[in-house]
């Protein structure tokens, strides 16, 4: 009998399940490995500091960030006294969960199949991926951190199937030296609705290789397609092609994380991907330490209603970060016009500043307010066309 049966081992499975075997729980973690999420891979300081992860872990430092309209023109933003650090999911996510496992987490390998109750506490039920038998992991409680379209959500959380999803897609390439369009410690966001008619695309640097991809929620936008268009438009035609992955990932948070019983949901399962942004990596972490937090005080208290915890803390701390990133999104995205507007606003220097210290420490910066009302004002401007896309 475990405490928690962690199902997912990415980053915010491996996260929980380390936390809550570091607080002395019993934890199993059920992954069935070998996939890999298509993912830019960028992840900030504040990630770090918090989940002790070294500079080791980096494929790349990244210092600039391209912005780049529809019609071409761009906006570099330094990021000032700091970087983003870049990790490849291939290697980062087995480093976390072989980190749990160390820590005394028993790692299970196989497919989540279902929940059984029949003496009233869950068993989960798992495909043994060497077997292909089932097998079961009976225990107090369950985490679902299996991604977006969670198997362990859909069948045990009420509108778990509601969340509306980016079906994302990049490719890993060889990393060409640095050209006129590629820069090795450059991020390149493009806002661009030939790539993406309702995201945007990206080219991040992983050292030796990088990623190169978009997403889109319209089912009719071919990503691979639209991919290679991106490649073209970079001048990475020609770069040999490491890998392929595609998932979907959620757009926003869940109402509700937990089945009021046994099961909290955490990461992509939880719905935590940044809007606008689309970063999930750091979100998804988090998600898994709260999840854990939330398990550790129902296991103690023995009330279910504890597992609430779990999204009230995630959401006291970032509710308002998702709710702006959100109205950038809807503002911003709908068309051509808006994206090359959003771009002109990305010339500002308070827009700059104040965006890469919130992503770098993940909250809203309070300490400048006339800063934060001129930028309404500009934002407002720049919506309404009173002010002309600036051209570079």
């Amino acid at each position: 009998m475990f405490d928690v049966v962690v199902v997912g081992g990415g980053p915010s499975g491996a996260t929980a399940a380390e936390d809550l075997v570091r607080s002395g729980h019993s934890v199993a973690l059920l992954d069935r490995e070998g996939r890999i999420k298509p993912c830019g891979g960028a992840i900030p300081p504040r990630l770090m500091q918090d989940f002790h992860i070294n500079d080791g872990q980096l494929v790349a430092k990244v210092n600039t960030a391209r912005m780049i309209s529809p019609t071409g023109r761009h906006v570099d933003i330094p990021i000032e006294n700091g970087f983003v650090g870049m990790v490849d999911r291939k290697d980062f996510d087995p480093f976390l969960r072989a980190r749990a496992t160390e820590a005394g987490a028993e790692y299970f390998t196989g497919t989540f199949v279902r929940i059984d109750r029949l003496e009233g506490t869950p068993v989960v039920i798992y495909r043994d991926k060497a077997t292909q038998e089932h097998k079961e992991l009976p225990c107090k409680l369950v985490i679902g951190a299996d991604g977006a379209r969670s198997r362990v959500g859909l069948a045990e959380v009420k509108d778990a199937d509601k969340v509306p999803l980016v079906f994302a897609y990049h490719e890993i390439i060889k990393a060409p030296a640095k050209t006129d369009v590629y820069d090795p410690v450059r991020c390149d966001v493009i806002y661009d609705g030939a790539i993406s008619p309702d995201f945007y695309g990206w080219v991040f640097p992983h050292g030796d290789s990088a990623s190169v991809g978009m997403g889109s929620e319209l089912s009719s936008v071919n990503l691979k397609q639209a991919t290679a268009d991106l490649r073209a438009a970079s001048g990475l035609t020609d770069c040999e092609t490491l890998r392929k992955e595609g998932a979907p990932i959620p757009l926003r948070p869940l109402d509700r994380w937990d089945n009021g019983k046994d099961v909290v949901l955490a990461g992509d399962a939880a719905g935590v991907v940044a809007p606008s942004s689309g970063e999930g990596i750091y979100y998804a972490m988090v998600g898994g330490r709260v999840a854990a937090t939330a398990c550790a005080a129902t296991l103690a208290s023995g009330r279910v209603k504890d597992l609430k915890l779990a999204r009230k803390l995630f959401m006291r701390e970032h509710k308002t970060v998702f709710r702006v990133l959100a109205s950038m999104q809807n503002a911003y995205y709908r068309s051509d016009d808006r994206r090359e507007r959003f771009v002109s606003l990305c010339h500002d220097i308070d827009v700059q500043r104040l965006t890469f210290e919130a992503y770098m420490n993940k909250k809203l910066v309070k300490a400048r307010p006339m800063a934060h009302i001129k930028i309404g004002i500009k934002n407002m401007a720049h919506l309404t066309g009173l002010v002309k896309a600036n051209h570079v």
